[in-house]
């Protein structure tokens, strides 16, 4: 993948290309949004502060790709990225999701993102410490107390004596100094201690938490900073276990991990990245804007979120149990069906924060041959990869994938339009007698051929009704 720092708008829709077919409007829209938040960065302060996000509404019928196309460019990003249906918010006062919720679930992922990239900066220093750790255990002091006597074999008693080295004439080999320790060393990286027992002492995981709570609409984050006091006030416990070497490796990687990630550094930059580069995917957004037809009831419920949700677009500061937030600066994606409603539904206010609108356009045959065929993670690919781990080389017709596409284009025509997902309903359906025996035909090709797609299609395809359920 090109590094984030020189990814221009071609780069990222170039990118895009490789996963998603169609829609150039909408990659180049958020394509050059992307770029825009590079080049923000780069311009001195306090200019730099006072270039707001252009945040996107993406319109168009669902299964057409918005939700890929946002989650690809948060991949392309590098950045903590969430998705959320706008639905799922109610007005504060109401029982549901406060709105501030999906800030807080935007830092989660950010500190998780952060984590990671720290475990795997801090890898090695881990393996080296446990392998240090085991080795203390392996081999007894200069001068041992009496329970930490060596055995016969060299070894202290916290290994098990049943097992046996498979080193010939060991006591030979076992003597004090560092010649000792880098000759077991050496055992170890080679495996010949993997049947080996230590017995150590490692902490509990907790499988539940310590406490919980039914929480109402702006309580969410009370459960959790309720059992991050807890985890503090009460540490988690050791446990004496008798483990195999391998085992006991990792577990005690898993402590020195822990014990070398600096949580303040982590949480300093993962706010950082949330205000800099987060990605709020907000879907369904059409469901929270008020019919054009008037109403009433739900109406109310639905642009109270809307202004709920303005304060959080517009910018604001969000309290979070690792810190306050500032959301002036996080890109929101919004996107919406907008069948029974237009954009210009949702208040003025909240209009105005989402300048950049994209239309999506519903896709036809051609698209969804090109679907099937070439993306890198493409339906044909993905199913031919599977067979062949039992053995049976899949291969579609070039006419077998046009006869595809046709049937999905027509049972979305006939029943809803729900775009390119129905491409997995009509595979799943068309190689469902293969997926079921491809572990007892053994090592054979299965040819799908346009005919065997209108014989395993045909009944449901007819018969429009039963469509409905079945694709």
């Amino acid at each position: 993948m090109i590094p984030t720092q020189s990814l221009t708008p071609k780069d990222i829709v170039a990118e895009l290309d490789k996963y998603i077919v169609g829609q150039a409007d909408a990659k180049r829209s958020v394509a050059i949004a992307l770029r825009n938040r590079w080049r923000r960065r780069q311009v001195p302060s306090p200019l730099r502060e006072e270039i707001a996000p252009k945040n996107i509404i993406m319109i168009g019928p669902t299964g057409v790709g918005k939700t890929e196309i946002a989650r690809r460019l948060a991949t392309l990003a590098q950045s903590p990225f969430f998705k959320v249906e706008a639905s799922k918010f109610t007005e504060v006062g109401y029982v549901g999701r406060d709105v501030e919720s999906m800030v807080r679930d935007l830092v989660e992922i950010a500190i998780s993102m952060v984590k990671k990239e720290e475990r795997e900066r801090l890898q090695g220093l881990a393996e080296a410490n446990a392998e240090e750790r085991i080795l203390d255990v392996l081999l007894p002091p200069v001068n041992p107390p009496s329970h930490m006597q060596a055995g016969p074999d060299g070894l202290n008693s916290f290994v098990t004596s049943k097992d046996t080295l498979d080193v010939e004439k060991l006591p030979e080999q076992v003597k004090t100094g560092d010649s000792t320790r880098e000759k077991f060393r050496e055992m170890l990286r080679q495996g010949k201690l993997d049947e080996r027992e230590v017995e150590l002492d490692l902490e509990e995981s907790r499988s539940t938490p310590m406490v919980e709570i039914m929480t109402t609409s702006g309580m969410e984050d009370m459960q959790s900073n309720l059992q991050d006091a807890f985890s503090k006030i009460f540490p988690k416990k050791k446990k004496k276990r008798r483990v195999k070497i391998p085992d006991a490796i990792k577990g005690l990687t898993q402590e020195e991990m822990e014990r070398l990630i600096d949580m303040d550094k982590v949480t300093s930059e993962a706010l950082k990245r949330t205000e800099e580069s987060g990605i709020i995917f907000l879907d369904e957004i059409d469901k929270v804007a008020s019919r054009s037809s008037g109403g009433h009831g739900p109406e109310v419920s639905r642009e109270g979120v809307q202004r709920d949700l303005l304060p959080i677009v517009e910018g604001s500061t969000v309290t979070t149990k690792y810190g306050m937030v500032k959301t002036d600066h996080i890109l929101f994606i919004a996107s919406g069906a907008f069948h029974l409603c237009k954009p210009s539904d949702l208040i003025p206010e909240l209009q105005g924060r989402f300048p950049i609108r994209v239309e999506l356009t519903p896709l036809g045959k051609d698209e969804f041959v090109r679907i099937l065929t070439e993306p890198e993670s493409a339906l044909v690919k993905q199913y031919i990869a599977m067979m062949a781990t039992e053995g049976v080389e899949l291969v579609f017709e070039p006419e077998a994938i046009e006869e595809l596409a046709a049937i999905a284009v027509e049972v979305n025509e006939n029943t809803e339009e729900i775009g390119a997902r129905r491409l997995h309903t009509v595979m799943e359906r068309v190689l469902d007698e293969l997926s079921f025996d491809a572990s007892e035909r053994g090592e054979e090709q299965f040819v799908v051929t346009a005919a065997y797609v209108k014989q395993q299609l045909q009944s449901v395809v007819e018969d429009r009704d039963l469509s409905r359920f079945i694709l």
